[in-house]
């Protein structure tokens, strides 16, 4: 008895995928959010894993090897990327401390189950700002378990007592940089020639940006919001050597002088930047800086439900930031500053990874929303002509919707509802629409000898 059908690689790696389906959805309303419209009765063609035809009309001879769903009108959305999480903060823990502050394989093996959760809501592609690992990377593509496609980080570098210090007050002092036993959010470094060598380790060990502390924050005991962390010479060398190896340097800041000090030394992106004003903004804009605002996380922590969660230190720093933060979204969508989609929540708070569409919505239009959950960080990323996009040469990533996103973004809040299919990389890995099985749902064809 032989499997025929046996897949190449498969002896070597035996969760090894066969090609994905060639699906063909018909009479769906594609959402254009590059152009901000809904291109009506539409033809998809997915082949390989990619998006091979986008018609406005139905080709008279379709092959006959694609796979048929006929849409009835619903809508295929781009898949969402969410450029702001932390999977190392995983759930299972009554407090933030022990989130991030546990034994390597306890978070280890629980961040497969929360990727795969987030794919379920629509999120095909995530950007890891500090504790998600290559090994992590790497067994999703390679199909060991589903999840979005990552981009790291690896660890966030911190200066001593920066955001990334997890350490109390009361903790001894280590003679040097690195990483640190149970923090899997950072590495710290202090001087130049430490915080080059951090950045050339992180990019050794796959990172695919760098991410730096640039001011206090709110999970971190020992330093204020109003703190500026590390010095100008320390990230023009962090950035220098992040731009040598291809890539770029974002930054962790809230206040307006902590984004200045970081965007005059050379970082490409800000996360957060709840307390940006008027002329920090337009010079983020002229800059191309990307503004990534995390409003959803601050909002639960402050919430009853997740009350007792936060630390009493970081509970008043929650509060300010809370506060400022829609106020922030306006001021940067005024200025014109490209903003990308960011969720930033840790452990049990990550099931409300898709509120950020309801609290975004109160202040800007759906489409630029969508936006910030599509096509800005496949730019930010340099994945433009790749991800983002329901476009033709693009990654099969494809979110089937009940309703149209560009009258109402917050019905992503609502995944069990309207959240009707998600496909990546032309797999459906979820199906709330029983015309659209999983593909794991999907009989594979074996013959026997």
């Amino acid at each position: 008895m032989t499997d025929n059908n046996q897949v190449p690689g498969s002896d070597i790696k035996p969760w090894a995928r066969p090609e994905a389906q060639a699906y063909c959805f018909i009479k769906a309303n594609v959402v254009d959010v590059e152009a901000g419209r809904i291109l009506e009765n539409a033809t998809v063609i997915t082949r390989q894993g990619k998006i091979n035809l986008v018609a406005s009309c139905s080709p008279e001879h379709l092959p006959t090897d694609l796979t048929i769903i006929d849409c009835e009108g619903r809508y295929l959305c781009p898949g969402l990327f969410d450029a702001h999480v932390h999977l190392c903060a995983v759930p299972g823990f009554a407090d933030l401390s022990k989130a991030f502050g546990n034994p390597n394989d306890v978070h280890l093996l629980r961040q497969p189950y929360t990727a795969a959760q987030m794919l379920h809501r629509g999120f095909t592609s995530i950007r890891d700002c500090g504790g998600a690992q290559l090994a992590l990377k790497e067994a999703i593509e390679d199909g060991v378990f589903p999840g979005p496609r990552i981009f790291i980080s690896g660890h966030a570098l911190s200066q001593f007592g920066g955001h990334g210090d997890l350490r109390g007050s009361h903790e001894p002092t280590e003679c040097c940089g690195g990483t640190h036993s149970n923090n899997h959010l950072g590495r710290l470094c202090n001087g130049v020639p430490e915080c080059m060598a951090a950045v050339r380790e992180e990019i050794r060990c796959g990172a695919d940006f760098i991410k730096i502390m640039g001011s206090g924050g709110v999970a971190s005991p020992t330093d204020k919001l109003e703190h500026l962390q590390f010095t100008s010479a320390e990230i023009q060398a962090m950035v220098e050597c992040a731009y040598n190896a291809g890539t770029f340097v974002t930054a962790h800041a809230y206040t307006i002088k902590a984004m200045r000090h970081c965007i005059d030394n050379g970082v490409k992106g800000i996360e957060h930047g709840n307390f940006i004003d008027p002329p920090t903004a337009q010079l983020m804009a002229e800059k191309g800086i990307y503004l990534t605002p995390t409003l959803i996380a601050y909002a639960q922590m402050a919430s009853d439900r997740w009350k007792g969660y936060l630390p009493q230190e970081s509970q008043a720093k929650n509060s300010q930031v809370l506060k400022s933060g829609l106020e922030a979204l306006r001021i940067a969508s005024d200025a014109g500053v490209t903003m990308c989609y960011g969720s930033d929540l840790l452990g049990p708070l990550g099931s409300a990874q898709t509120q950020e569409f309801t609290l975004r919505s109160q202040v800007l239009t759906p489409l630029e929303v969508l936006r910030s959950a599509t096509v800005n960080p496949a730019k930010m990323m340099g994945w433009e002509n790749s991800i983002g996009q329901v476009k033709e040469g693009f990654q099969a990533d494809i979110v089937v919707l009940s309703q149209n996103p560009l009258d109402d973004v917050t019905i992503f809040d609502r995944p069990e509802n309207h959240v009707l299919g998600v496909m990546k990389d032309g797999r459906v890995y979820k199906s709330r629409w029983s015309a659209l099985p999983e593909d794991s749902e999907i009989p594979v064809r074996v013959k026997y000898n």
